[in-house]
């Protein structure tokens, strides 16, 4: 585990760093200086890279604290819509920016659970976000919510690469990264899904998986209505 763990970080580290290294080197051209635009464009790119960092670090930590505690998080009334839109507003920038939208059906007759409503946000952003990170193109992504037998079911649906059969059986396994294609290319860790499992199971839920490789991803997490 400490060899993944290193060679996981190692490759989720080199990237942004090496951006913003290159960020760096262009804000020390004059001509960059010179032009207010470009000058803003790279302080984005190096703030951008930063957070990608802080949030892989973040991610650990958030895994190691859940899997030490008996009693890993507080739980309270959460609306599941609530958590949504707060998760919604926080990837509105990434989206905008590659032109791409998130259509939502919020229409669950019954949004509230017991829960945390912070963890639950960060376990909808981190899908997501890996929705917009593995989309093929422009980012086209639907998210929904609906009531089966006293459960809420939260839909996320994408239309980027898909996965194959393979990856699917261990895509929820720590530090677990598809190979082959063009995956490599994305700026993608392999924590995050440990952490939205992690989560779901804290709140009594399920999450299942319906992907095809040229095809999308679906992620549809079922929590125990209040």
């Amino acid at each position: 585990m400490k060899s993944d763990f290193i060679n996981n970080m190692s490759h989720e580290f080199k990237t942004p760093i090496a951006t913003i290294n290159l960020a760096l080197d262009a804000i020390s051209n004059p001509k960059t200086q010179s032009t207010k635009t470009k000058l803003l464009s790279y302080v984005k790119m190096i703030r951008e890279e930063n957070q990608r960092m802080l949030a892989q670090v973040e991610n650990v930590l958030m895994i190691s604290r859940l899997e030490k505690s008996s009693s890993p998080i507080e739980l309270s009334e959460v609306d599941i819509h609530d958590a949504v839109e707060d998760a919604l507003r926080r990837v509105d920038f990434i989206v905008k920016n590659q032109k791409g939208s998130i259509v939502t059906q919020l229409d669950a007759p019954q949004t509230l659970f017991r829960g945390n409503l912070n963890h639950f946000t960060n376990l909808i952003v981190n899908l997501l976000d890996n929705a917009i990170k593995y989309s093929d193109g422009v980012p086209d992504i639907s998210i929904s919510t609906s009531c089966e037998d006293k459960m809420i079911c939260l839909k996320i649906k994408d239309h980027g690469i898909g996965m194959d059969s393979n990856t699917q059986k261990h895509i929820f396994e720590k530090f677990f990264r598809q190979q082959g294609g063009n995956i490599h290319n994305v700026k993608g860790h392999g924590l995050g899904l440990s952490y939205v499992k992690k989560i779901v199971e804290i709140h009594g839920g399920d999450i299942q998986l319906m992907s095809k490789i040229g095809e999308g991803t679906t992620f549809v997490i079922s929590i125990p209505q209040l």
